[in-house]
């Protein structure tokens, strides 16, 4: 390939939930569709994962989970606000709205978060390449001043700012998900200064709320890999032929999870368990959006290549 224009670390999330999207985030890597994994350690299959990643040299990440299933941390399991009253985190929507009544400890939050990346490094044999948040809970407030001070500690370089150009295009986005995509951009946005204090890194563009499950296709992508140029576009002329933007794009590929194998404690839920696990590993493994790659000189990488 010549100079690429474009740097894209391919995110496959959730890697653990269950053996079913196990394989197919391996299968999705070995055809050339993703280029990272982020790890859910609390997970069910979590060990099969990593040991996955071994096998195949998969570079992987942390993807912390303050929301769903049970807390990594055995004391935190018995007595916590960020559980309910048996034993399991509160949910998406729930922690947001604990965080909201200042309902949750924010030294169990750092305790937890600590936890995890002791477990990741048990599991894997080092320390993760990446950290971000499951359901975008790292950006979150009060969370990602924690979650920052934790990454500086472990020098975890990079993480992920979850803005995406285009987002408020798509016409195509039900109103309940622009909402909440919407609210995960502006906490996003407020999450910049604190982490760039505590000099932690992200590509510069990130994609991949307008592209999850039937929304994904080769020409949704390209679309959305069309705004990963705009930072070049502002550029003068006598540097833009040597800038390289560098982009995340986040993924959910996977075979659809057995109604009773997997999750994070709870059993699997209904977005592990749809079709549209399948079809995300369809187009990210088409020789066609390969192709596109290639033609939009856009190279595929980790995060550490960054």
């Amino acid at each position: 390939m010549p100079q690429p224009r474009i740097m894209l670390v391919v995110t496959g999330d959730d890697f653990g939930y269950c053996p079913k999207r196990n394989q197919g985030i391996v299968d999705c890597f070995l055809a050339g569709g993703i280029s990272s994994v982020s790890l859910l350690v609390n997970a069910s299959a979590a060990k099969q994962a990593s040991d996955l990643a071994k096998r195949h040299s998969i570079p992987i990440g942390l993807h912390a989970n303050l929301t769903e299933g049970t807390p990594v941390c055995q004391n935190l399991r018995k007595t916590s606000t960020l559980t309910n009253e048996c034993g399991f985190f509160h949910g998406k929507m729930g922690f947001r709205q604990a965080l909201e009544r200042n309902q949750l400890n924010m030294e169990q939050v750092e305790k937890e978060l600590r936890d995890q990346i002791r477990l990741f490094q048990e599991l894997t044999g080092h320390l993760p390449h990446h950290m971000d948040g499951h359901q975008h809970v790292h950006v979150l407030p009060e969370v990602r001043e924690v979650f920052a001070q934790v990454l500086s500690d472990h020098r975890i370089p990079y993480t992920r700012v979850p803005v995406e150009p285009g987002l408020h295009s798509c016409t195509w986005l039900p109103a309940h998900l622009q909402r909440f995509y919407t609210q995960v951009e502006k906490d996003a946005l407020d999450s910049i200064p604190v982490f760039r204090r505590y000099g932690i890194r992200w590509p510069d563009v990130y994609l991949g709320l307008t592209t999850v499950g039937q929304n994904m296709s080769v020409s949704n992508l390209q679309r959305a890999l069309s705004y990963a140029s705009k930072p070049v576009a502002s550029c003068t002329m006598s540097s833009c032929e040597d800038d390289v933007v560098t982009a995340e794009l986040m993924v959910h590929p996977g075979y659809p999870s057995h109604p009773q194998e997997g999750g994070c404690g709870e059993g699997p839920d209904d977005f592990s368990q749809s079709d549209d696990r399948r079809h995300e590993l369809s187009v990210l493994a088409d020789p066609s959006l390969l192709a596109m790659f290639r033609q939009e000189r856009v190279q595929l990488c980790a995060f550490k290549d960054l």
